[in-house]
């Protein structure tokens, strides 16, 4: 398991995946729990394609001290936690450097061109081995069949969280979660939520 070093500020952070898998959910989440602990933080969100399956970014900026522009620079980031893996390689490739951490779902979501049988999506090998060339500090976990093991694949998001929670010395608790999940969903979610929440943390033991 790779280690978040939380010591820069602002602390930049990259929540990427596709439409449909809960990504601004998640990067919602997170920007509440950081609050809670007293920090300043922004959040911007690009879509790459306003229905199902396009890419979506959020940037999040944390800071002891003051606000900050939500764009992070390029190669400026210090944590990616991707939902999709080849989302996560292209946003590693545009904001990584060799000391950012991926946090990375193994789980592929194919295009619709891929779907069609007009090109090929990579082999999770070569994925991964792209990635090693961008940074050694690497992570890859199964949110999705996770997910699936308690009976809804959109949870993934929930599971990186609970990853996210796990790494280094992000000062992300158990209860933050709960708060935040609380203020979002109905109240017979919260439990659902809080077991995926946890399987994250467990992968990441």
């Amino acid at each position: 398991m790779e280690m978040a070093d939380f010591n820069k500020d602002p602390y930049s952070l990259v929540i990427a995946g596709v439409g449909g898998q809960g990504n601004v959910m998640a990067s919602r989440l997170l920007g509440s729990m950081f609050v809670t602990k007293g920090f300043s933080v922004t959040v911007g969100e690009t879509f790459g394609a306003s229905q199902r399956g396009g890419s979506v970014m959020s940037h999040i900026r944390i800071s002891r001290q003051s606000s900050w522009s939500p764009q992070i620079p390029a190669f400026g980031a210090d944590l990616i936690a991707a939902l999709e893996p080849v989302e996560g390689l292209r946003v590693l490739a545009q904001y990584g450097n060799p000391h950012c951490v991926l946090l990375c779902n193994t789980h592929p979501v194919y295009p619709v061109n891929v779907i069609k049988g007009e090109d090929a999506y990579p082999p999770l090998g070569d994925i991964k081995r792209h990635v090693k060339s961008l940074t050694p500090h690497a992570t890859f976990i199964d949110a999705t069949g996770e997910a699936r093991r308690l009976g809804n694949p959109i949870l993934a998001n929930m599971i990186i969280l609970g990853a996210l929670s796990r790494m280094g010395d992000l000062p992300l608790e158990r209860g933050d979660f709960k708060e935040a999940i609380r203020e979002r969903v109905k109240t017979d979610q919260v439990a659902l939520n809080m077991r995926a929440f946890d399987a994250g943390r467990a992968l990441c033991l």
